[in-house]
């Protein structure tokens, strides 16, 4: 006779004649070289001070058997606070680690990554970075840099431009000049004694009307059937100028140097996204991740909202100078890094550029090598401090250009103008644009030369064409790269989940962390510890 099932909460009653076997030892259960033992081995080893000194009492739970849960989720992409509580409670893996201590609830995982270990996120990747020099994982020597864009948790339509609030301040602030001038009229006051209206001249109108309401005894009305005084539509004009005024100046408050932001998100910024292989995206709310990487491990990491990656190598450095305990004597970076201002700092900072030159690639053309136009084209005389074009003309030193960048750096370009190219032969050939108002008849060849960057350019150009440079750029785009393809693909973080730097930046260090540790489990279990570089193969 078939058994029926009672239809009870407690399941337990329905197990008659069942017998649970499990062995007496459940940690038998895990093998000797699963990826948990070492994650636990290696985040005993580490200094949490900074952690621990975020808690005013820790009450079950100690803030290393978290950091270890969240890290273990990390590192089997599971990124979600309440998949950590159900995986503590199901996963064997998990209950490891909890040692027996009863399982946390989801909102203890969000409040210890967000609340605990956001504001000493670096603190402790610098305490992973040193431990991993210290067990001589990781060189200290050099570091591959690169940058991805990491689209933010706002949605793509809820974009400020700067552009578009100046310039809907300026048109408001016309409306509210003419409103003072009319109010004047109309009310017989004198707000202006001048031609330039002030915030000060807007506060004291504010303050007349209000006054002429309460002379006149005038109460305002509202509602359809009802006609509004003159004084109620001034003031009411007026209020709603200044809600105005007050929104405009907050957002370009919110945007600082940057052009954009997102009313959701309002530290991620717009930028343009790779969306497929034909680079075909959109702009969309993201941030900039910048991994080093040193030995495969992402020894620093920096999150910001530049849109290219020119201008964070210098932050980058600094930082990692400030929170390591070495310091790297060669940084290999891509194309995108080449600027006379890093190369400056890196020779301030006594180390050695490996940047490949942005013209790299084309200069290796035959439309670029037959350039005659170029100044790599032409004959330079340091006598007399001029250029000699495939005419026999000279073009002589005219003047000094100066340029700030958006980070204050000045740098100088020389200018070389040639008198002499009426009626040249080569002219077309060698003088660009056609967009100028002047006439081909009437122009002369100008030519820009920033001689320090040129200069920083040929040395660094030098040692990427070294045996040892084209290593390290093979290693870069191993190393760098493969950082961003793991993080992307085989941990399929493509988006972040919170909100605010401090948020993605501890978001952005759990996954390096992760990252670092599961790659230190491969290592092992390959035998390549203490490898740094990746040997050329040879064809």
């Amino acid at each position: 006779m078939q058994t029926l099932i009672s239809l009870h909460k407690n399941y337990t009653l329905n197990g008659e004649g069942y017998q649970l076997k499990l062995p007496l030892n459940l940690e038998t259960i895990i093998p000797v070289d699963d990826s948990v033992r070492l994650l636990s081995q290696f985040v005993e080893a580490m200094d949490l001070t900074d952690l621990y000194s975020t808690y005013k009492r820790i009450n079950t739970f100690s803030p290393r058997t978290l950091l270890k849960i969240v890290l273990y989720s990390y590192m089997n992409g599971d990124y979600s606070s309440r998949s950590m509580e159900l995986n503590c409670k199901r996963d064997i893996n998990f209950m490891y680690l909890l040692e027996g201590k009863p399982v946390p609830d989801h909102a203890t995982f969000a409040r210890f990554r967000s609340i605990h270990f956001a504001p000493c996120a670096k603190r402790i990747l610098a305490e992973m970075s040193h431990l991993l020099y210290d067990l001589r994982e990781i060189s200290g020597e050099t570091i591959f840099m690169d940058g991805t864009k990491i689209e933010a948790c706002a949605n793509k339509y809820t974009f400020v431009w700067k552009k578009a609030v100046t310039g809907n301040q300026g048109k408001l602030l016309v409306k509210i000049a003419d409103l003072i001038a009319e109010c004047e009229q109309l009310y017989g006051i004198r707000i202006v004694h001048g031609d330039t209206v002030k915030m000060k001249h807007v506060k004291r109108l504010r303050k007349k009307l209000y006054a002429l309401k309460q002379e006149e005894n005038i109460a305002f009305v509202h509602g359809i059937g009802k006609r509004k005084s003159a004084l109620q539509k001034s003031i009411e004009t007026l209020e709603d100028y200044l809600g105005r005024l007050k929104g405009y100046t907050q957002k370009l408050h919110i945007c600082g140097k940057r052009n954009s932001f997102s009313k959701t998100d309002q530290d991620a910024t717009f930028m343009r996204m790779k969306e497929d292989a034909m680079g075909n995206g959109q702009l969309k709310p993201a941030y900039n991740l910048q991994h080093g990487v040193d030995a495969e491990y992402i020894v620093w990491l920096t999150v910001g909202p530049q849109p290219t990656d020119a201008t964070t190598l210098i932050p980058f450095l600094k930082e990692a100078g400030e929170y390591l305990s070495f310091k790297h004597k060669k940084i290999i970076a891509d194309a995108g890094y080449e600027s006379e201002e890093n190369y400056v700092f890196l020779d301030e900072n006594q180390q050695l550029a490996y940047i490949r030159p942005s013209n790299y690639e084309i200069s290796k053309t035959r439309k670029y090598k037959n350039d005659i136009g170029r100044m790599e084209h032409m004959d330079y005389d340091e006598t007399s401090d001029s250029y000699t074009c495939r005419n026999g003309k000279k073009l002589s030193f005219a003047y000094v250009r100066r340029s700030k960048s958006k980070t204050g750096y000045v740098s100088e370009k020389s200018i070389y103008q040639c008198s002499e190219c009426k009626g040249c032969p080569y002219k077309k050939d060698c003088i660009k644009g056609n967009n100028c108002k002047t006439p081909m008849e009437e122009r002369n060849k100008v030519l820009s030369v920033a001689k320090t960057f040129l200069k920083y350019r040929k040395k660094d150009l030098e040692r990427i064409l070294s045996e040892e440079g084209i290593l390290l750029r093979t290693n870069r785009s191993i190393q760098a790269e493969g950082s961003f393809g793991e993080l992307k693909q085989d941990m399929q973080f493509r988006r972040y989940l919170s909100r605010g730097t401090p948020n993605v930046l501890a978001e952005s260090v759990l996954l390096a962390m992760a990252g670092n540790v599961n790659k230190l489990h491969n290592k092992i279990q390959k035998g390549r510890t203490g490898s740094y570089l990746f040997p050329i193969k040879s064809a």
